[in-house]
């Protein structure tokens, strides 16, 4: 099938071609994009993971250091919030903190995947569509009595194109789609981890002041009248 073809082929199904051909590079621009940006924040989250299991204290000058060294990732958010807060040692508070800069992260995270779940929802009607409007123009050819009706064949089969095309998207995209999807929960899964791990370094053990029981006096009396008698 040369270009010719594959020009006669999109022109039959009203331009329905070149909308699905415009589909499949936005989503596997997303998918490149994507996968790219996942992979690395799941590498710097592993490397951060590996660098906190190896501190027992943090200190201003550990939490600076990290945070430059993740710049530009959501771990550093964390870090960088984990700076602000070190006067604070209470527990409850930078729990509620960290899970409020992971909240401001998820966004980002989760970026543009709305477009490859619509591309996934959208090419199989469009290429419906797009047979639809073929059939009409393969059908026309009877009105033409001098027309065969091996014509209306051949143009009914070059109308399920765009029907397969849109099928193609929507597979390709539903694939990645899912394999992102599933990465990004491990992303922010690992954020979850790296929250906790700050938090058991951060937070203040306190310990309970231990009970000091006394001695309930004990009746003497019996043993004062005993002794009288």
């Amino acid at each position: 099938m040369n270009t010719d073809n594959l020009l006669h082929l999109a022109n039959d199904s009203g331009g329905v071609l070149y909308v699905i051909a415009a589909m499949l590079f936005v989503a596997l621009t997303v998918i490149a994009e994507r996968f790219w940006f996942l992979q690395r924040v799941a590498s710097s989250g592993h490397a951060a993971l590996d660098q906190i299991d190896r501190i027992d204290h943090l200190d201003a000058a550990t939490l600076a250091r990290l945070t430059r060294d993740y710049q530009d990732l959501p771990a550093a958010q964390l870090f960088a919030a984990a700076t602000r807060l070190q006067n604070s040692q209470d527990r409850d508070e930078l729990d509620a903190r960290f899970n409020e800069v992971i909240m401001r992260q998820a966004p980002r995270i989760d970026r543009f995947l709305w477009v490859l779940d619509t591309i996934v929802t959208l090419a199989p009607l469009l290429g419906l569509f797009g047979t639809i409007i073929g059939m009409f123009n393969a059908f026309q050819v009877l009105s033409n009595p001098g027309n065969a009706p091996t014509q209306v064949t051949g143009g009914v089969a070059e109308a399920l194109i765009a029907t397969a095309s849109g099928l193609f998207v929507a597979m390709v995209g539903l694939v990645f789609f899912n394999g992102l999807h599933n990465r990004v929960r491990a992303v922010v899964h690992q954020l979850e981890t790296l929250k906790a791990a700050l938090v058991n370094r951060m937070a203040r053990h306190t310990q309970e002041p231990a009970k000091v029981e006394r001695d309930t006096p004990r009746a003497v009396s019996g043993q004062f009248a005993s002794q009288g008698a």
